[in-house]
């Protein structure tokens, strides 16, 4: 059996290994989502937090450019009631906030224990690349930070990762170091079953973590 932290539990175990995860703060009340909108400016992604909610889509728990204060209370309540709805007997231990992200290239990384080779890193495209190509490669962990290279540049898509067509090149450096990072997470903690990071969006000058849940043994 696989037991899931919610993205809240799951960014804060990002962060002690460095990952990018940006800025996000959990509200557990309504006061406390229109406090801390008010802090971070707008607009804003709204999402519930569950460990028995992991996705989130499903469930009609995510509201994107949430503007101002009159939509953080709409929507606190919205996606609770959501939450409820889809699953009543899931904690919901409240509302994750974070600053919108402007539109970049999306990736996956991902991490699992394979049974023979041990602890291995995914990495690919997201969107239609993943879904319906399949076009993931995979290495053993920890890898190094040319290691890492490697792996990015294996995949069919790579060129849209390097500016194909007038398409903004994203920084493969800090990339890299986000497929180091998760290596060593899942390398230096066994019970850890697997890893999603989904997506991870790239930029040319860095690369952040928007969504993600970390399944351990239970």
């Amino acid at each position: 059996m696989t037991a899931f932290y919610n993205e809240f539990k799951s960014k804060n175990i990002l962060k002690e290994y460095g990952l990018p995860t940006g800025e996000f703060a959990l509200a557990k009340s309504k006061e406390e989502a229109v406090e801390i909108a008010e802090a971070y400016g707008y607009p804003l992604v709204m999402k519930i937090v569950s460990d028995q909610i992991i996705h989130k889509t499903e469930a009609k728990g995510i509201k994107l450019n949430v503007a101002n204060k009159e939509e953080v209370e709409i929507y606190f309540d919205e996606i609770i009631q959501n939450g409820k709805e889809y699953n009543n007997e899931a904690v919901i231990d409240g509302i994750i906030i974070s600053p919108m992200v402007a539109k970049g290239v999306e990736v996956i990384v991902g991490g699992l224990q394979d049974v023979q080779f041990g602890p291995v890193i995914m990495f690919g495209l997201g969107g239609v690349f993943v879904e319906i190509f399949k076009d993931v490669e995979f290495r053993m962990a920890p890898l190094t930070k040319q290691e890492a290279i490697a792996l990015i540049s294996s995949i069919k898509a790579y060129p849209m990762l390097t500016g194909f067509r007038g398409m903004e090149p994203v920084n493969i450096e800090a990339l890299a170091d986000v497929l180091v990072q998760t290596g060593n997470l899942i390398n230096e903690n066994r019970k850890i079953k697997e890893i999603d990071l989904n997506p991870v969006i790239c930029f040319e000058n860095k690369v952040q973590v928007l969504d993600a849940s970390i399944g351990f043994k239970e």
